[in-house]
């Protein structure tokens, strides 16, 4: 699944106060912790996720996969792209690492995504229009900036 094959749908980005590799790790880590967890195994079960375990090697790499995504793509301190689908969508969710100086590093959050039918419509709705989906990865984007910034020099 290319990334231009899906819909754009929003880009999260924040600016983190530590290196390149540090942000890898920091995000990495808090991928692991956010989505190992019963909750999002529960979550992709119910809505019928393709990947809904943990399985793969570790640390993250290309075929890792945690409950509703599997990696794509895994550049140490560059890119990590995230897959899955359930049966309301098809998605991507792409990590770009972008150093901006010394001790100094930008992480975006894109999100693509295709929703099918009426009820991929209504799924939308719910995830994308309640606000919920922007909330969530906000909260997701400071984890990450804390962890990585805690591991940081």
């Amino acid at each position: 699944m290319q990334a231009d094959q899906l819909p754009h749908l929003d880009e999260h980005t924040t600016l983190v106060a530590a290196s390149a590799d540090d942000v890898w790790r920091g995000l990495c880590a808090e991928l692991e912790r956010s989505f190992s967890r019963a909750p999002a195994a529960v979550y992709a079960w119910l809505v019928g996720a393709s990947d809904t375990r943990v399985a793969g090697p570790r640390p993250l790499a290309e075929g890792s996969a945690f409950p509703g995504f599997r990696v794509l793509v895994a550049a140490p301190g560059e890119q990590l792209t995230l897959r899955g689908s359930h049966r309301f969508s098809s998605y991507l969710l792409i990590f770009r690492i972008e150093p901006q100086g010394p001790g100094r590093t930008r992480l975006r959050a894109e999100s693509r995504a295709a929703f099918p039918g009426t009820a991929g419509g209504a799924y939308r709705r719910l995830v994308f229009g309640s606000g919920g989906h922007a909330v969530g990865m906000r909260r997701l984007l400071a984890a990450i900036r804390r962890a990585s910034e805690s591991s940081s020099g």
